[in-house]
């Protein structure tokens, strides 16, 4: 199989989609690979590094588009690459469907097969979502810390305060790896810690390994309202796999909270979980609402691009091995999870949390 790596081009995302080592086991395998020219080089990947592991260099998007059966991405497409991809052509990225209308729309209209990697699932997990829900979570307390500097627009407090000083309050909204790894890294600063979930054997499990300054609470309205008067710091880290991602704090809310609190929304790129979120950029990350900072990037771990690279290709590799050796079809057979990843098929929604979504 030809398959294709062109270069992201969405605001900072800094992140290529295989490395060089990927590269060299596609072609142990029998396959072809096209990267497009500089693809690599904000993960720290030259062109002679794909070069000497084995890969073709294109000038342009459009000739990795035009060559490749498989397009592999890190990111959704966005509006000028909506035309380079051609019917039948199998893009394995991820999408967040649910959050963008238009892209879902585009991609029905391009009657290409669409295989996310947030929607691959095996055993009630997300592998291929996990590796950047690791690094996510762990900047989304590294981003807000920053934002609680006085400077940045934050109240001033310090995340793990000094001896004789209290630390900061910091809520955690979700049990999963987001808020695991960001309740793990909150405390591992000395902040106090609250992590909010609707799963009782889950808040259960993780009362047994957190540290002693992470607190366990039953997500609820009023369980959140109760805290707000007294968090500086809120990660949204709440997850339905392909579906949009439920408000947990409304802009009512928001007058609760003391001013130059921040919110962290991690599920931005479902929707996000504050009703006033709205995606921003690495270039312009932060916003203010009733006094309150707003992170919204939609790609956290792209200011991060050596490390999300490598733990995104160490899981997404072996599925694509699968998808390349196999084809799309006798791969989504034969491996259930993989099947899971289908969204988009040649025109037609399959995946029925984005059906349901957008009322298709």
């Amino acid at each position: 199989m030809r398959i294709g790596v062109p270069k992201e081009i969405k605001n900072n995302e800094n992140r290529v989609a295989l490395t060089p080592g990927g590269v060299i086991t596609l072609l142990k395998n029998g396959h072809t690979v096209y990267v497009e020219t500089t693809a690599g080089i904000n993960s720290g990947f030259t062109d002679d590094d794909y070069i000497q592991a084995g890969a073709q260099i294109l000038a342009t998007a459009k000739e990795v588009f035009d060559t490749a059966d498989m397009i592999m991405k890190v990111k959704e497409p966005i509006a000028q690459e909506y035309g380079l991809i051609r019917p039948d052509q199998l893009v394995f990225t991820y999408f967040h469907f649910a959050s963008d209308e238009t892209l879902t729309r585009a991609m029905i209209d391009s009657k290409a097969v669409c295989l996310a990697y947030e929607t691959v699932e095996i055993n009630n997990t997300l592998p291929l979502l996990i590796p950047m829900s690791e690094v996510a979570g762990r900047m989304s307390i590294q981003e807000g810390a920053k934002y609680l500097e006085k400077p940045k627009g934050g109240k001033g407090i310090l995340l793990g305060g000094v001896p004789g000083v209290k630390p900061a309050n910091v809520l955690v909204l979700g049990g999963g790896v987001v808020g695991t790894q960001a309740a793990l890294m909150a405390a591992g600063l000395g902040a106090h810690v609250t992590i909010m979930d609707i799963s009782l054997p889950r808040l259960r499990y993780l009362s047994e390994i957190m540290p002693a300054n992470v607190d366990t609470v039953m997500s609820s309205q009023y369980n959140i309202e109760q805290m707000l008067p007294h968090t500086d710091l809120v990660i949204g880290a709440v997850l339905i796999p392909g579906a949009k991602a439920p408000h947990l704090i409304t802009r009512y809310m928001l007058k609760l909270m003391q001013p130059g609190s921040v919110l962290v929304d991690v599920a931005i790129d479902q929707g996000g979980c504050f009703e006033t979120s709205k995606p921003t950029t690495h270039a312009t990350p932060v916003y203010q609402v009733d006094g309150i900072q707003h992170y919204c990037v939609a790609n956290i771990p792209g200011a991060v691009p050596f490390t999300s690279t490598l733990a995104l290709t160490n899981a997404t590799l072996p599925y694509a091995v699968k998808l390349a050796n196999l084809g799309w079809e006798k791969a989504c057979e034969q491996y259930p999870d993989l099947e899971k990843g289908l969204n988009i098929v040649k025109g037609k929604v399959v995946c029925q949390a984005v059906a349901e979504t957008f009322g298709l």
